[in-house]
């Protein structure tokens, strides 16, 4: 029923200037909009509402991901621009915190958001 409907992804802020910022300088999508509710972007055809709360508690799982063509250059890019990637006890992560889930030649890194949400890069 919903295979073919798009999809709407959704994560929360406290601080829409400072989503929007993040969201838009950082990580480059395009903005759509930017209302009482929620900043609005373009996620490579995903609409992406980050939506405006007085508060917020972050989940302890990620919450958005991308899949990237090429891990090892998008992470040096997003270090440049200030991310800091996240670094996990028992998980085998290389100088720039990618890691190599078991039995895989993917790579996987984490880094939060301004509210503390946790995203993900992959490559498989």
């Amino acid at each position: 029923m919903l295979g073919s409907a798009r999809l709407v992804a959704f994560t929360a802020t406290t601080d829409g200037a400072r989503a929007r910022a993040f969201y838009q300088d950082v990580l480059g999508l395009t903005l759509v909009a930017d209302d009482d509710f929620a900043v609005v972007f373009d996620a490579n055809g995903t609409q992406l509402r980050v939506t405006k709360l007085q508060e917020h508690a972050p989940q302890p799982f990620t919450v958005l991901g991308w899949d990237v063509a090429d891990i090892t250059a998008t992470v040096k890019a997003l270090t440049a621009k200030g991310v800091v990637f996240e670094r996990y006890p028992g998980f085998e992560q290389d100088d720039l915190g990618l890691w190599s889930p078991p039995g895989s030649t993917g790579k996987i890194a984490w880094f939060k958001d301004p509210d503390g949400n946790l995203l993900s890069l992959q490559q498989f």
